[in-house]
């Protein structure tokens, strides 16, 4: 008989356990529920489980957990202070990526241009937390190459963004929804958005209120903007607009605090459901029949960030520094990830092309920390 809570109690020793080890060559503890879900999508003896609606539900609490994170770290406030350098290389490096990621599944894959061009944006974004312990060890986060590294991860926020918002639309409600039920739901979304970041006098009230009762209603909110998100199919973008209206909403003080509780029931809990979520959906078989597609799409991808960093970076930070640049800027992390799974849970793309993608990102999260870290010891730009 399934028992889903021997199950889970399996995947988080697994996690913990295999967590530590791939810690140790720099690579996030996170990613071993995307391991775990790999290998269950070998061989799965939890199918029954993995499978069911109870699984699904944490597993998409997990997303959206997330995707509200990423609205409650946006700070539009960092983009003023950025330099010309930092946008001019953001863009130039995500719109080469794109258009060769965009060829690559359009005549590899064989999906349509608008298709292609969605999926290549999604890959082409820049997973910079995943670099940020590393750059600290190395003592260069506030160098030149550091700050453009954190710079760029940080400006391609909004790219992502933008990309996720214009999925969850091209997805669109289901058609027995009715039209104005939708239409109602995402006003009432929007308006209450806007309506919480023009009540921070307020917000200032909650200054006096304990992490506990903050922290319920950090809940309140999330689920109130999910359930009217439901509505309209739209629950995903309703996550996002929960974390930006109340990071808004509330004094800096409070909402620093607040952060810290909301990601340890995320990433300690939710966030490694959804990974191995992902990973079990893989089709082992497809990969196993075709695995220069990964080798491909980790080669072009690779390829498309190496070339724009060092088009754009060889005068501000020298050869190795530009070939430094577009190394760490491989790295993808959970937004892109979202985005893929959004794209194939909704069939707009196939188990094969989802499977290549998380596979190639996989391989990204192993090689890239270890290329770095070695790369700017052996070229003397680590600083001890």
């Amino acid at each position: 008989m399934a028992n889903i809570f021997l199950f889970l109690s399996i995947a988080f020793l697994f996690i913990f356990l295999v967590g530590k080890l791939i810690e140790k060559i720099r690579v996030p503890w996170i990613f071993a529920a995307l391991l775990f879900g790999s290998l269950l999508a070998i061989y799965n003896p939890f199918f029954s489980i993995t499978n069911s609606q109870t699984f699904s539900f944490l597993a998409q609490l997990g997303m959206y957990f997330l995707l509200f994170i990423i609205g409650f770290e946006l700070d539009l406030n960092k983009f003023k202070k950025m330099g010309r350098f930092i946008f001019k290389a953001t863009f130039f490096i995500i719109l080469l990526e794109a258009i060769f990621g965009t060829l690559v599944v359009r005549f590899v894959f064989k999906y349509d241009w608008f298709i292609s061009s969605i999926i290549a944006l999604s890959f082409a974004t820049v997973g910079e937390a995943i670099l940020i312990p590393i750059l600290d060890e190395f003592k260069i986060i506030n160098t030149k190459l550091g700050q453009s590294i954190i710079g760029i991860g940080t400006l391609d926020d909004i790219i992502e963004i933008l990309v996720l918002i214009l999925v969850i639309f091209l997805i669109g409600p289901t058609t027995h929804l009715n039209i104005t039920l939708v239409l109602i739901s995402l006003f009432i979304l929007f308006f209450l958005a806007f309506g919480l970041t023009k009540l921070k006098k307020e917000g200032r009230k909650f200054n006096f209120l304990g992490i506990e009762m903050l922290f319920l209603f950090a809940l309140f909110v999330l689920f109130l903007f999910l359930g009217i998100g439901e509505y309209a199919d739209a629950a995903p973008i309703a996550a996002l607009l929960s974390g930006i209206a109340l990071k808004t909403f509330l004094p800096k003080k409070r909402w620093e605090r607040l952060e810290n509780e909301i990601k340890t029931i995320c990433y300690g809990f939710f966030a490694p459901i959804f990974f191995l979520w992902v990973g079990v959906e893989m089709d082992i078989g497809y990969l196993v029949a075709y695995p220069l597609l990964v080798l491909l799409v980790v080669g072009v991808s690779k390829g498309a960030k190496l070339l724009g960093s060092y088009i754009v970076g060889r005068k501000e930070l020298g050869l190795k520094r530009s070939v430094l640049l577009g190394i760490a800027l491989s790295v993808r992390f959970s937004t892109s990830i979202i985005i893929v799974k959004l794209l194939f849970e909704n069939g707009l793309i196939g188990a094969g092309l989802y499977s290549v993608i998380v596979a190639s990102s996989i391989v990204f999260k192993f090689i890239i920390p270890l290329l770095f870290s070695n790369l700017l010891v052996r070229w003397n730009i680590a600083r001890t």
